[in-house]
């Protein structure tokens, strides 16, 4: 992919299960922009460091081994090496080892680049915790997606169930609490809305009316 330094960018953070996937596909099939999941990166190497029994705090073994992944997103299949990790990678489990790595100065430098290879013509929507604030702060489109971490935790099982998963709410809401505070506090790149990003709180949003306040701010920003 040909990087474009200045391709428009619309960056989408927020925490887990507050609706930031889902919101920036539909921003991304609105605008014909292209997307990247940058979350979905982490959780890979999560889940590939889990299959190659490498510990999820050797930096070092994990930073190797992200330099030979070779990643394809096509629709909703994510392939990695030739495996089809799309159902795994979505689990709250490996959203919880996903932060793990995620906290780690040299992962996040060697996925840095991957992400910003993403910017390009006609322009992106870049799904994340710190597309804002880190991969992309000159973006003239930022938002901050919030909800309540009883209505993520709601949302996230709905979600899993209808894949077929087995899922228990009590343990996701858990769960979510506790990704939460291990991402608001990391010493690198916390969790926190960018200073120009309009913070949108969606406990008692439709995806409908979130969908419309984000495609006006984003008018404001590239008009």
């Amino acid at each position: 992919m040909q990087h474009d330094p200045l391709a428009p960018v619309v960056t989408i953070d927020g925490p887990g299960g507050s609706g930031k996937g889902t919101l920036s596909s539909l921003v991304a099939a609105k605008l014909g922009w292209h997307l990247l999941d940058s979350g979905a990166l982490y959780r890979i190497v999560a889940v590939s460091a889990q299959s190659q029994a490498i510990d999820l705090e050797d930096e070092n073994a994990l930073v190797v081994m992200i330099a030979d992944l070779q990643i394809a997103f096509a629709g909703d299949i994510v392939d990695v090496n030739g495996k089809d990790l799309s159902d795994i990678i979505r689990t709250e489990e490996t959203g919880v080892a996903a932060s793990r790595v995620a906290a780690l100065p040299g992962v996040r430098d060697a996925i840095l680049a991957l992400q910003k290879s993403f910017q390009r013509a006609p322009g992106l929507v870049a799904d994340g915790r710190d597309m804002g604030t880190v991969v992309f702060p000159h973006s003239k489109a930022k938002i901050f997606l919030d909800a309540s971490a009883e209505a993520r935790a709601d949302r996230r099982y709905k979600q899993l169930k209808n894949k077929g998963l087995s899922v228990n709410l009590r343990d996701l809401l858990e769960q979510i609490q506790e990704r939460d505070a291990r991402d608001r506090g990391r010493a690198v790149a916390p969790l926190k809305p960018a200073a120009d990003a309009l913070i949108i709180d969606s406990t008692q949003m439709t995806i409908e009316e979130v969908l419309e306040t984000v495609m006006t701010e984003v008018t404001k920003g590239y008009s």
